[in-house]
């Protein structure tokens, strides 16, 4: 009885391979990938690199902030500093043509941070859009009760509410001429002030709502209106803080 040929351990092919040289790709594992072939390329991308840098950070930030495994200035500090950064990357049109924007930018590259997200939103510091009464003695930077806030304070905070009403009256509506106007009003008043007067919360929304907008997008009628009928409860609510 014949035994059965023994079984290979892989299918027989009706030849056999020979690699040829003029067909096998030349890979040189040495070789750095290069991303990008331009200089204007190069700068994007490192540009894009630096925003997923910050949003990690900032939101690394915030958790640091909520344990109090941080000092107050310091985090008023470095979150600043970041949303600086942060806003100043995106003036270049190239890049925020890229970013589209940030729900977009945090889907393509596969990130949450949830906390940076909320922070980028209102785009002030926790200490700046959220003072806490209770933090008030920690820090030689934290805002003051009535009792112990300096009249240059109290001055600095006036002629920025009235300030800013001007410019409303001038019908300066845009962004890039109402969003630094209106944090200079809320972080003088912070520096008076910790008690929640009449449309202190005003302030924040309106704060929130033109870091929605584009740089040089305004404000429609409606809107500058009733912009200037909240700052001015507001700066009614901010004078009675003061008796």
């Amino acid at each position: 009885m014949r035994a059965s040929p023994r079984q290979l351990p892989y299918a027989p092919t009706p030849y056999s391979y020979l690699p040829n040289p003029a067909l096998t790709a030349t890979i040189n594992l040495d070789e750095e990938v290069k991303l990008s072939t331009t200089a204007a390329e190069r700068d994007l991308y490192d540009s894009l690199a630096e925003i997923y840098s910050i949003i990690i950070t900032l939101d690394g930030l915030e958790k640091a902030y909520i344990r109090d495994s941080i000092a107050e200035k310091e985090y008023t500090e470095l979150c600043s500093r970041l949303l600086n950064q942060y806003r100043s990357i995106l003036k270049d049109e190239a890049v925020s043509r890229e970013f589209v924007d940030l729900e977009t930018f945090k889907n393509n590259w596969k990130i949450e941070c949830p906390r940076a997200t909320e922070r980028l939103r209102v785009n002030l510091p926790a200490t700046i859009a959220e003072p806490s009464a209770s933090h008030a003695g920690t820090s030689s930077n934290a805002p003051q009760s009535r009792s112990s806030a300096t009249g240059s304070q109290i001055l600095l905070a006036t002629e920025n509410f009235i300030t800013f009403l001007d410019a409303l009256r001038l019908n300066m509506l845009s962004k890039d001429s109402l969003h630094p106007l209106l944090s200079e009003v809320i972080q003088s008043v912070n520096q008076v002030t910790t008690a929640d007067f009449d449309n202190r919360g005003k302030i924040i929304s309106w704060l929130i709502r033109l870091n929605g907008m584009k740089a040089t997008e305004e404000l429609g009628e409606e809107e500058a209106r009733q912009l200037t009928f909240d700052m001015e409860g507001a700066y009614v609510g901010f004078k009675a803080t003061l008796n």
